[in-house]
Formats: C-alpha cells, structure tokens, sequence
C-alpha cells in the first residue's frame, strides 16, 4: 500500500513539474501579461496555409465556398501590415492616404476586393482569426459568399507586436465594376 502511494505521489510530481502553464508575470491589471509569438520566417508559408485551412474549414460550415490564396492579395496585406507598424495603429487607410481598394488595384488584382480585416496584437493566427469571428462585421468578410481569393500576411516587429491584414476579393470573371459616385 506505501508503496502504491509512493509511486502515484511521484508520479504527480513528475506530472507537474511538466506543468506548460508556467507561472506567467503579472500586469497592473492582474492579469498574466501576453505571451509572444513569434514567427520565424521559415514558417511563413505554413502560416498562411494553416490561415486558409482555416478560413475554409469556417466558410464550409457557412455554406459559403473555398477561397485561395493570391499573391497579388498576399503582396497588398504584406504592404499594409509594414505600413500599419511604421504607423503604428491599426487602421484601414495607408499613411499615403489609400485605401484597401487602391492597394489591391496597385498590385493588380483583376477582381473586387470585397473586404480587409486587420489586427495588432501578440496573438497567433488562429486566435486572430478566432477574434475576428467574434465581431459581425469582420466575420461577414471571412464568410462572403462571393468571395474566392484571400490575402493573408503580417509584419512583426522587433519587440513581438504582430500586425495582420487578410483580404478577400471576388473571382474577376464574377466582378462587376464598382460604380463610381462622380
């Protein structure tokens, strides 16, 4: 019987000392501060392709189709997350004034961009992602039923800041124009 005990005692400490919940320092709020991810750029290409897995896997359950990948739409959020760091703020407009319709037309995207989410945060992709589920108006970009090309990309900065921009743009055979107002 001791030593039936003695062996379970061991193998709970043994347990918590493998414990990944580490003891995390505390912020003036009380809460645990954020803890950093990092990308290494050699993941890169996972990332984005973990981000469309997902992104699909969400529009599947909606009843809306699969996108793609395109790099045209890849190269415009790649440009606005750069830009959103040297500004530092998570805004939609570029510090030269554009708009995501003007970035995606300046790489050449042939169809229509039908929305930019962004982000600024220390958080994955997939908890991004799962943030942006959270609010209608960023879910209603995910899940546009018109859609068929995404964009994804990030810049991080030195101190671990991310900074996440995912674009969606219609199938350019399925474009209308859009009208103007003048």
């Amino acid at each position: 019987m001791l030593r039936r005990e003695f062996f379970l005692g061991f193998a709970a400490v043994g347990l918590a000392a493998c414990d990944t919940t580490a003891r995390r320092p505390l912020g003036p709020d009380g809460n645990p501060l954020p803890v950093i991810y990092r990308i290494d750029p050699a993941d890169s290409a996972a990332i984005q392709f973990r981000m469309l897995d997902s992104v699909n896997a969400l529009r599947q359950t909606a009843g809306a189709p699969p996108v793609q990948l395109d790099p045209r739409l890849n190269a415009a959020a790649a440009t606005h997350s750069r830009d959103m760091a040297v500004q530092n703020r998570p805004w939609l407009f570029g510090s030269d004034g554009s708009s995501p319709l003007d970035r995606a037309r300046r790489v050449g995207f042939p169809g229509r961009l039908l929305g930019e989410n962004i982000s600024e945060s220390f958080e994955s992709e997939t908890q991004t992602l799962a943030a942006w589920m959270t609010q209608p108006d960023t879910r209603a970009v995910i899940l546009d039923p018109g859609a068929r090309f995404m964009g994804f990309a990030w810049y991080q900065e030195q101190g671990g800041k991310l900074w996440w921009t995912l674009n969606m743009g219609s199938d350019p055979a399925e474009s209308r124009p859009i009208p103007t107002l003048f």
